[in-house]
């Protein structure tokens, strides 16, 4: 609890010196004026207490100590309210189930994958606040913008393949990333569109030209991201998005590759705005005065109860 005290006055201590000096040189004179039956107060076997020495050297020390004001910095951020916003569009269509994306984990799905590399993604851009898309057949929006990575990567580990349809809504996704967006007042919103297939036209409610009007009349850029071998994906779709929305688009074949691609994101878009940290001063100085008080009215009791004694 008091780890990191220290006194806002430690000049203040000299004050010990005088009491002292005080104590070894100073007589009491008049002391009727102050307490009644003083007279017996100075009597030797009063004065002669241990009792009393302690308790009259306690309240002063801890006098002293209340003076130099002990207190103690407890430092916290204020979380940035304007930087970077960005959405993440995440396919979770059927196709994401296939195996082998990661050399190293074979058994892992695409989206397994892809959940990892985006959770680590999401831990490193602190000051930013970040949104969920999830798409499939639909679109959905899984997390709304939020600065707290922790909700975030909990909300994502729980996503799973399938819970938007099997097949691929890629212009509705696009769009509801852009509406995501829309309320935001930053100058800067980003989408990240990751995706394994290609638009599914019976599926996908949303003309790619509305989409792509959308993203431009809210001033989104978007950086997207085709996973697979390239002829699983529109790649000419990619560019165009990336191309008309300011933004650059990437292809990853692996796990390695896709990792390096969100690097690459995290380096192109790195934000600048931190929040701000404030230090709270905690104040402690009512602990001493509370331990004085109580031993100066103490020590005034057992003095008068032994001066009638």
């Amino acid at each position: 609890m008091f780890d990191g005290v220290y006194f806002e006055f430690p000049q203040i201590a000299f004050i010990t010196l005088f009491f002292i000096v005080c104590a070894l040189f100073c007589k009491m004179k008049l002391p009727s004026i102050y307490f009644p039956h003083t007279g017996e107060f100075l009597k030797t076997s009063v004065s002669a207490s241990k009792t009393l020495f302690f308790l009259k050297w306690l309240g002063v020390v801890m006098m002293i100590l209340a003076l130099m004001s002990p207190v103690k910095d407890e430092p916290y951020e204020l979380e940035p309210k304007e930087g970077y916003e960005m959405a993440l569009i995440l396919d979770a269509s059927e196709s994401m189930m296939a195996n082998g994306f990661d050399a190293a984990n074979p058994r892992l799905t695409r989206f397994d994958v892809v959940k990892n590399i985006v959770s680590d993604f999401i831990s490193k851009r602190e000051n930013d606040n970040i949104g969920l898309v999830v798409f499939g057949s639909f679109s959905f929006i899984a997390s709304p913008l939020t600065y707290d990575a922790n909700i975030l990567n909990k909300i994502l580990s729980q996503l799973n393949i399938g819970m938007a349809g099997k097949y691929t809504a890629l212009n509705t996704s696009l769009a509801q990333g852009v509406n995501l967006l829309k309320m935001s007042k930053s100058k800067t919103k980003v989408a990240i569109l990751l995706t394994d297939g290609h638009s599914t036209p019976q599926i996908d409610k949303i003309p790619f030209d509305v989409a792509l009007d959308m993203v431009k009349k809210e001033g989104v850029k978007v950086y997207p991201i085709g996973i697979g071998m390239p002829h699983e994906y529109n790649r000419d779709v990619l560019m165009q998005i990336a191309k008309e929305s300011g933004g650059v688009a990437f292809g990853a074949s692996n796990a390695d590759e896709l990792k390096e691609v969100y690097k690459t994101i995290d380096a192109l878009e790195k934000s600048e705005i931190k929040g701000e940290s404030f230090s709270y001063i905690k104040y402690y100085y009512h602990f001493p005065l509370l331990i004085s008080f109580l031993s100066l009215m103490l020590y005034i009791y057992l003095r008068n109860k032994r001066g009638h004694a």
